[in-house]
């Protein structure tokens, strides 16, 4: 069997799912891979936010991973603070740190920023102000959007297809497919509305907040890696 072809480097964008290193970590690493290679920045968004909620942020000096220290952008936050609210982020989320040896593997002359957005319109608010932040500096930004998709089973109270085989069909086939084309469309009403109603993705303001950011860089429509 042929080798398989590397994966292009000339991505603004992409959505990564953050189940875990042994679960989700080769599909996550793909999409690290395929982000444009001369990146300064390598903004990280998840989420486990409500609609409700605010944009968050990390203002801490750099973030510790098994590769070693990856330095903040904290000047790409604080021009962000001038565009959109945003408070600090003073919890721990699995969502962002689960990402960050990707970025210190792939881009490792690269700084980092950590931020969560709700699964709400303030998500593509903040895609849109990263990339005016970007021009503004002059500088290359890769953002990234940490979400997983349908969660399913009797641990979080949700399941309408009862279970086996027809409830995996159902969950892959009809609900993750669903905000996987709207993602896809680059639609972010779409992708909110299909998250928050249909229980669809797990952080979605992520995807949404690259989705809007790659639109405002250029970007008609996304690719499925996987």
């Amino acid at each position: 069997m042929p080798a398989p072809a590397p994966p292009r480097r000339d991505a603004v964008a992409g959505v990564a799912p953050h189940a875990g290193w042994q679960f989700s970590g080769a599909l996550a690493s793909a999409v690290f891979a395929s982000l444009s290679g001369d990146l300064d920045t390598i903004v990280i968004i998840g989420g486990h936010l409500a609609p409700s909620d605010g944009i968050l942020c990390a203002f801490e000096e750099g973030y510790e991973t098994p590769l070693g220290n990856a330095p903040a952008d904290l000047e790409l936050a604080a021009r962000l603070k001038e565009c959109v609210a945003v408070a600090e982020d003073r919890w721990p989320d699995n969502t962002v740190e689960v990402q960050l040896p990707f970025a210190r593997y792939f881009f490792p002359a690269a700084r980092c920023l950590g931020m969560r957005a709700p699964p709400s319109p303030r998500a593509g608010e903040l895609g849109r102000a990263i990339a005016e932040a970007a021009r503004a500096a002059g500088i290359r930004v890769g953002v990234v959007g940490s979400t997983d998709l349908t969660h399913y089973g009797s641990n979080y109270g949700f399941a309408p297809a009862g279970a086996g085989a027809e409830a995996v069909e159902w969950v892959t086939g009809v609900n993750d497919r669903r905000f996987i084309e709207a993602m896809l469309a680059l639609d972010e009403a779409g992708a909110v509305e299909r998250a928050v109603g249909e229980h669809s993705a797990c952080s979605a303001g992520g995807a949404v907040a690259a989705m809007a950011f790659a639109r405002e860089s250029g970007v008609a429509r996304g690719e499925l890696l996987n």
